[in-house]
C-alpha cells in the first residue's frame, strides 16, 4: 500500500469526514464569538496531553473489560467497537471507531474542561481539539493495521507496539500513539519476549465457557467468530 492509498482510505471514511466537519464548525464558533483568546487556546491545548490517559482508561477498562458483553443491552455495542476489531485486526470495516460511541465520548471529555476554563468558546475549542486529536489517532491506527510501511522510526516503533497488542498479548500496550501511561501503570512491553503469548489475544476473554453463559455476542457472530472456531494466536 502506498501513502496515496493510505490517505485515500482514511479520508473517504465517513467518521473522519464527520470529525473534520464538526471541528471546522467548532473553530468557526470560536472565531465568530471573540473573547479572550488565551482561554480557548488553553482549553484546546490541555486536551492533547489529556487524551493518552483518556484513551488508556477507556481501552483497558471498558473495551477490554468483560462487563459489556455480559449484558444483552451492550453486547452488540462491545462486539462492534472492539471484539470484531480483535477478531480481524486488519478489517477496514471495523478499524475506525463507530460515531455513536466516539462522539459522545469526545463531548463528555472535552466540554466540561473547556467550559470550566473559558465558557462556551472554551468548550468549542476543546471539542475541536478532541476531534482533531481523534483524527490523528485514527490516521496512526490506519498506519498500524493497513499494509503500509512507514519510513519514520517513531511510526515504525508505534506500529510494532500496537501490533504486539493485537497479535501477541492484548493485556498491555493499550496506547495508540503514546505509551507513556502504559509505562507508568506497568502494562508496557517493548518486545513480545517480555510477555507470554496470550490465549485470548483474539477473543478478549470471550471463550466458549463465557459464550455459554453470555450468548449474545456469539448469537451475533458468524462461524469464523464463534469462540471455538477462532484460530489460535500462533496461526494469525
Amino acid at each position: 500500500m502506498t501513502l496515496r492509498d493510505l490517505v485515500g482510505a482514511y479520508f473517504t471514511h465517513h467518521a473522519i469526514m464527520a470529525y473534520l466537519i464538526l471541528a471546522v464548525g467548532c473553530i468557526a464558533y470560536v472565531v465568530l464569538n471573540p473573547a479572550n483568546i488565551w482561554g480557548p487556546a488553553l482549553a484546546a491545548a490541555l486536551i492533547v496531553p489529556l487524551y493518552p490517559l483518556v484513551w488508556y482508561l477507556l481501552h483497558r477498562y471498558v473495551l477490554h473489560g468483560r462487563w459489556l458483553y455480559r449484558m444483552p443491552q451492550t453486547a452488540a455495542l462491545w462486539k462492534r467497537v472492539h471484539f470484531d476489531h480483535h477478531q480481524d485486526p486488519n478489517d477496514l470495516g471495523v478499524l475506525f471507531g463507530a460515531l455513536y460511541t466516539t462522539l459522545p465520548t469526545i463531548l463528555l471529555v472535552t466540554i466540561p474542561l473547556g467550559w470550566a476554563i473559558a465558557g462556551p468558546s472554551g468548550a468549542a475549542a476543546a471539542v475541536a481539539s478532541g476531534l482533531l486529536t481523534t483524527c490523528f489517532y485514527e490516521f496512526c491506527h490506519c498506519i498500524q493495521h493497513l499494509p503500509f510501511q512507514p519510513r519514520w522510526t517513531w511510526l515504525k516503533r508505534m506500529k510494532k507496539l500496537h501490533l504486539a497488542h493485537h497479535f501477541h498479548n492484548e493485556q498491555g500496550n493499550y496506547g495508540i500513539t503514546n505509551f507513556a501511561v502504559d509505562r507508568v501503570l506497568g502494562t508496557y512491553y517493548s518486545h513480545p519476549r517480555e510477555k507470554p503469548r496470550s490465549p485470548t489475544v483474539f477473543n478478549l476473554g470471550y471463550t466458549d465457557e463465557e459464550a455459554s453463559r453470555y450468548p449474545w455476542v456469539a448469537a451475533l457472530s458468524d462461524d469464523r467468530q464463534q469462540p471455538g472456531a477462532m484460530r489460535p494466536a500462533r496461526n494469525r
